[in-house]
């Protein structure tokens, strides 16, 4: 976990979420309690209502009968009843616990409120009288006559009556355990692909290799977090496998560069000792003369050759993208350099190539392909013929009819600087370069090569061709 972070996501989420359930249940709570508070006092007050009637209709029929008022049933024990004509004064009380009420009495809330509506109550209220809490309901008569029933709250009755259900809050109370456990496991589904994105971004921010083992939840985050991890280990491969080929690339320059060293050496030995013998001895006879003039060229066209090829193998290393391309209709192409080759060759070269057969190519490169492996076959074969045959979907092979490779030889003959025959290779002035020179142009232009022995030499090889 990163050390600024204090809580993981899937804690900081689960609180959040469940600070919003705890606060919309306390919303319902409240608002419930409210309204059956105010339902429960609204259905007191109707029953007190009711009884005002009952009372308002003796009063409209017996007057102010305090003996019959007496004996209506009350709906609450130690209910205090209270009748209070126009100009406020008190007509009625059955109160006989306190001094018989002489103030004016429309100055009280519920009265003044019944004067203008026709009825009203006063929820609690302090009595100076009795020193008591009540709960106030009036009604107004004829003639102005109000008469209003009071119930007390020192026994705990109506304190229970208007207390509100408490089963309410037991449900809700469940219902936020479950939206809570539901919440959490919802939050750690959501929190998973964050949690795994941390630690990866903590491993990457280490170096170290990242393999996507485990599947991400089939969700929107877990599908972006699946792509940034697959994303990041794709380039993580690609940077280490160009580490690798950059690597391979620098162990082959230096391959390259002693097998260059080494091979630079014998022809340049060569000139170096004929040189030395044509000046400390200028009386040699004049056949020996020439004898070593023409090793010293002989050596030296060698050298020129080898730095030729060795020009060409480090161009297509290092730039490959510079190389231009033209497109090229190979059939002509190819049968120039049989021509070309014909003359310093006895053996029968033939092609059997497409008309119009065009590459998008490097000319130089298409042209030491197939002199390249004309030459070879000319100067290592010991046959009597080489074919060049091509298909119109740019498959090229060309086979000579001679003695072939031994099989332990095949796989290396594209090394470069590799020879099947050390000895009568420098002979024959070969540089040991061809044959690389040839992999690497046909790779350049995205084909492939092969050799196999059938019946003398047969190198398959593929270039990418226009098609009409």
């Amino acid at each position: 976990m990163v050390g600024w972070i204090r809580f993981s996501f899937h804690t900081r989420v689960f609180i959040s979420l469940l600070a919003l359930c705890l606060l919309l249940v306390g919303a319902c709570v409240t608002f419930q309690y409210h309204r059956e508070k105010i339902f429960k006092t609204e259905m007191l007050d109707l029953r007190l209502q009711i009884f005002n009637t009952r009372i308002l209709e003796v009063m409209a029929g017996q007057g102010c009968d305090t003996a019959l008022m007496r004996h209506i049933k009350s709906p609450f024990k130690d209910l205090r009843l209270t009748v209070i004509d126009r100009d406020g004064t008190v007509i009625f009380d059955n109160n006989d616990r306190t001094p018989f009420p002489t103030s004016n009495h429309n100055n009280r809330p519920e009265i003044i409120r019944t004067r203008l509506l026709g009825k009203a109550y006063t929820v609690e209220r302090w009595s100076e009288s009795d020193r008591t809490d009540y709960f106030y309901s009036a009604s107004l008569g004829k003639d102005g006559i109000i008469v209003r029933s009071a119930v007390p709250y020192d026994d705990g009755t109506l304190d229970s009556l208007l207390k509100a259900d408490r089963g309410f809050l037991w449900i809700m109370l469940v219902i936020t355990l479950g939206v809570s456990l539901a919440g959490y496991f919802v939050t750690r589904r959501i929190s998973t692909s964050i949690s795994r994105l941390n630690r990866f971004a903590e491993r990457a921010e280490k170096g170290e290799r990242i393999y996507d083992d485990k599947p991400f939840p089939r969700d929107e985050l877990g599908s972006i977090a699946s792509h940034i991890v697959r994303l990041y280990i794709q380039r993580d491969r690609e940077h280490h496998e160009a580490l690798a080929q950059e690597r391979d690339k620098i162990r082959l320059k230096k391959q390259l560069t002693n097998n260059i060293n080494h091979e630079l050496k014998t022809p340049a030995a060569a000139i170096q000792i004929s040189a030395d013998l044509l000046l400390d001895h200028p009386e040699l006879p004049e056949e020996k003369r020439v004898e070593f003039i023409e090793r010293i060229h002989a050596n030296a066209m060698r050298l020129s050759a080898m730095l030729k090829d060795i020009s060409a193998i480090t161009r297509m290393d290092d730039a490959p993208k510079a190389i231009s391309k033209e497109e090229l209709d190979v059939s002509p192409l190819v049968n120039e350099i049989i021509k070309e080759q014909s003359l310093h060759s006895t053996m029968k070269i033939s092609a059997d190539i497409p008309d119009n057969l065009t590459l998008t190519a490097n000319r130089a490169l298409i042209e030491s392909i197939f002199n390249n492996l004309i030459g070879n076959a000319i100067a290592y074969s010991g046959g009597t013929e080489i074919n060049v045959i091509a298909d119109i979907n740019g498959n090229f092979t060309v086979r000579d009819n001679g003695h072939g490779i031994p099989d332990e030889h095949l796989p290396h003959i594209f090394e470069r600087f590799y020879r099947v025959d050390k000895g009568r290779s420098r002979a024959m002035g070969g540089t040991g370069l061809g044959l690389s020179i040839v992999k690497n142009a046909v790779t350049l232009h995205g084909g492939s090569i092969t050799a196999v022995n059938d019946g003398g030499l047969r190198i398959d090889f593929t270039l990418p061709v226009e098609n009409s």
